[in-house]
């Protein structure tokens, strides 16, 4: 995919944080089957987050990277630091042309108004059974007005994947979706193309030590071996929370389990939203499994 020129880049290098750094490790816990350490629940007496707040905290990082959203992402990332449910950050969130029409179906399908409804944003992005009420000739007539053109004679493939039960979830778009109709960048082969389609998913993280606007977490990549895309030995990385000590996420503690989305890290999570991001993740990666090499992570990865 070609990047945008973009205006108001946040100076990620500048602070030495362009790209996290990984290295390989030996753990005691992999992160490819998590233990039940995520909190249970939030903080006594902290409010919920509004759901376009959510929704930034998940968005910004493709945004920073020039994949979609505003031309202005250091409006957005401040938008998303404010905390308010405003129009402004409301109308940011619209121009997000990948993700904004997934949280209209799953608003119109579950009987709420607001495609911006936190309910939404979180099935979306972290996945809920909210996601399951959403019909598959819903998810299918969406499908078709958005890609049948788009995805030419790939479309069928496309297909497969909404009818062996594929739901409106970020990991059905990245790997059951973006491969066939180039939203992933066809000129990335083998790794540099494996890491594209790990870094876009949301994965999930246990924080090993915070260290001031980086967290240095323990993380399960995925991996191909021409016919599987599965999980590989836990490493260690440091990924981004904030820049010179602002950002969208609060006070984070080792132990902690954490979503990420390329090198930053989305948000703390709760037992209940670790397991259902594994679970959506999961399903939509044995979609991929079970089309025997006809898949669109095997057109991508060869």
């Amino acid at each position: 995919m070609n990047r945008p020129s973009r205006r108001g880049k946040l100076p990620l290098s500048d602070h030495g944080l362009h790209a996290a750094s990984t290295s390989s490790a030996a753990t005691k816990t992999s992160t490819a089957s998590p233990a039940g350490s995520a909190r249970s629940d939030r903080p006594v007496g902290a409010a919920p987050v509004p759901g376009p707040v959510l929704f930034a905290r998940y968005a910004f990082p493709p945004n920073h990277h020039g994949y979609c959203g505003p031309a202005d992402n250091t409006a957005f990332f401040e938008q998303g630091v404010a905390g308010a449910d405003d129009g402004g950050l409301r109308a940011m969130a619209r121009e997000f042309a990948g993700a904004w029409p997934y949280l209209e179906l799953i608003a119109g399908a579950t009987g709420l108004a607001d495609p911006l409804d936190r309910r939404v944003v979180e099935a979306y992005w972290v996945g809920s059974p909210r996601l399951d009420l959403v019909g598959v000739s819903a998810v299918g007539d969406s499908m078709e007005e958005r890609f049948r053109r788009r995805s030419g004679p790939h479309f069928s493939s496309l297909v497969e994947g909404v009818l062996a039960g594929g739901v409106p979830h970020h990991s059905f778009a990245v790997f059951c979706i973006y491969p066939w109709v180039g939203l992933l960048g066809d000129d990335r082969r083998a790794q540099q193309a494996l890491t594209v389609l790990d870094r876009c998913r949301i994965r999930w993280g246990r924080v090993l030590s915070v260290q001031g606007d980086q967290v240095v977490v323990e993380s399960s990549p995925l991996t191909w071996d021409g016919q599987r895309l599965d999980y590989g030995l836990p490493r260690v990385e440091n990924v981004v929370r904030s820049i010179d000590g602002v950002g969208m996420v609060g006070e984070l503690d080792p132990g902690d389990w954490v979503s990420l989305h390329w090198e930053w890290v989305c948000d703390r999570l709760t037992s209940g939203q670790l397991a259902a991001l594994r679970r959506y993740t999961d399903r939509h990666r044995a979609i991929v499994n079970d089309a025997h090499g006809h898949s669109g992570p095997a057109k991508m990865l060869g």
